[in-house]
C-alpha cells in the first residue's frame, strides 16, 4: 500500500541536497512500514498539533542512510514525532531546526547485511556489519526516519491506537498523548532502506564490522 503524494511531499526534508531530493522523489511511492495512506496522513496532522519530541538528544541535522537485506523484530511500535536541532544549528536550513519523523521502536531485532552511511560533503563514512553469517543484533532499538521503504510483514498489528498507551515495545514504544500510531507483536522487513536523523539502542552488536570512507554511500 503506497504513501499518498501529499504525505510523501509533507515528509520530504527541505534541507536535503538536490541529488538526494531527486532520488527521494522517485522513492516517494514506496511503502512506509505498510501503513495505509490515510494512516500516514493522520500521523502528520497529529504531529503538527502535538509538537512531540522523539529523540532524547539534539540531532545534528545531518541525515544518514541505513539499508539491510532483512530485519526481524519482536515488539514493534511506530508513531510520529518532531526531532530538534540545537539553537542556530548550521544544518537547520529552512526547517527552523525541526524535522518531522516517523519513530520506529523495536524491543529486540536481528538485522542481516546492515549498511549505514552519512554524507560528510563529497565523501561518505560507511559502516558494514552482519553480512558474514551472523546478523547484527539490537535491543530497545529506535530509529527516527523521514523516509522508509521496503517489504513489510506484521503479526498481530494494531493501527490507529494512542501511542502513549502502547506496550508491545516497552517504554521505548510509547509516543505522546493523542499521537496516532501502530504496534505489532512482530515485524519482518526485507529490502529495507531508511533515511534517518537519529537512532538509539540499549544494546547493539555488530559482527564483522567494517568502517571506511567512500565516494558512494549505501
Amino acid at each position: 500500500m503506497a504513501m499518498s503524494e501529499d504525505a510523501a511531499a509533507a515528509a520530504e526534508s527541505p534541507q536535503t541536497p538536490t541529488g538526494a531530493r531527486r532520488g527521494r522523489v522517485r522513492l516517494k511511492r514506496s511503502v512506509l512500514m505498510a501503513v495505509p495512506a490515510v494512516a500516514v496522513g493522520g500521523i502528520l496532522m497529529t504531529l503538527t498539533a502535538q509538537g512531540v519530541l522523539a529523540a532524547q538528544f539534539s540531532i545534528s541535522g545531518m541525515p544518514f542512510t541505513i539499508t539491510a537485506d532483512k530485519l526481524d523484530g519482536d515488539g514493534f511500535a511506530q508513531f510520529g514525532a518532531l526531532d530538534h536541532m540545537i539553537p542556530n544549528s548550521p544544518n537547520k536550513g529552512n526547517t527552523g531546526g525541526q524535522v518531522l519523523v516517523a519513530v520506529s521502536a523495536i524491543k529486540t531485532a536481528e538485522i542481516t547485511n546492515l549498511c549505514q552511511s552519512v554524507d560528510l560533503g563529497g565523501v561518505n563514512l560507511v559502516i558494514h556489519a552482519g553480512d558474514n553469517g551472523t546478523p547484527v543484533s539490537a535491543s530497545d532499538l529506535t530509529t527516527d526516519s523521514d523516509l522508509l521503504s521496503g517489504d513489510a510483514e506484521f503479526k498481530n498489528i494494531e493501527i490507529g491506537g494512542d501511542a502513549s498507551t502502547f506496550d508491545k515495545a516497552g517504554d521505548i514504544g510509547k509516543g505522546g498523548r493523542g499521537v496516532f500510531g501502530q504496534q505489532a507483536d512482530h515485524v519482518q522487513l526485507t529490502h529495507l532502506k531508511q533515511h534517518n536523523y537519529a537512532s538509539t539502542a540499549v544494546g547493539f552488536k555488530l559482527p564483522n564490522l567494517r568502517l571506511s570512507f567512500s565516494s558512494k554511500g549505501c
